[in-house]
């Protein structure tokens, strides 16, 4: 009985290390990360030929692996979901609108992100939306200075797949290497 319970154990284990690889993968893959997603799905799919031979060997015999198999799964979506949301690969933008543009744009710059401006008219009259692309860690941190100064704004998040490589030369220029390149 033990043996059995150590296999399912086992079982588990490498079907959560294997639902979470996939899980990012599949974000790789989106993300157009296709070295990392190509190196990743060749330990993800190792683990699920070893983990599957041997559930669909011995499932007539010992029907608790089917059970730890699929547990393994469920609890290896959440776990790879929870490690793609603590690694917040990739960038994203911000979308901003609001009413008090100029304010919340000033403080937002003051805070050191990047904000691109324009003007608009809503349902109800004038607005502003600003752009803000950041690192997806730094998002939480765009949305509560937003909420701060402009409790009422809306705002929106998106993924970014590709951006052109303007701002990514001036946030470089700022770096320890442009003291370098300094005269």
């Amino acid at each position: 009985m033990s043996a059995v319970l150590g296999m399912c154990l086992v079982i588990v284990l490498a079907r959560i290390a294997d639902v979470s690889l996939g899980t990012i993968r599949t974000i790789m893959t989106i993300q157009g990360r296709r070295a990392l997603a190509l190196f990743i799905s060749i330990f993800e799919l190792l683990i699920w030929v070893f983990v599957v031979s041997r559930v669909i060997r011995d499932i007539q015999e010992q029907p608790a692996y089917g059970v730890a198999y699929a547990l393994g799964f469920a609890l290896g979506t959440y776990v790879g979901m929870t490690i793609e949301r603590k690694l917040a690969l990739g960038r994203q933008v911000v979308r901003i609108i609001t009413r008090n543009g100029p304010e919340l744009a000033h403080a937002l710059r003051a805070a050191g992100f990047v904000v691109t401006q324009f003007d608009g008219y809503g349902r109800d009259g004038p607005v502003q939306e600003l752009f803000i692309e950041v690192e997806r860690r730094e998002v939480p941190n765009v949305i509560s200075e937003a909420l701060r100064q402009d409790p009422r704004c809306y705002y929106m998040v998106d993924d970014i797949r590709h951006a052109s490589s303007a701002t990514l030369r001036a946030r470089q220029a700022e770096g320890w290497r442009s003291i370098l390149k300094q005269k």
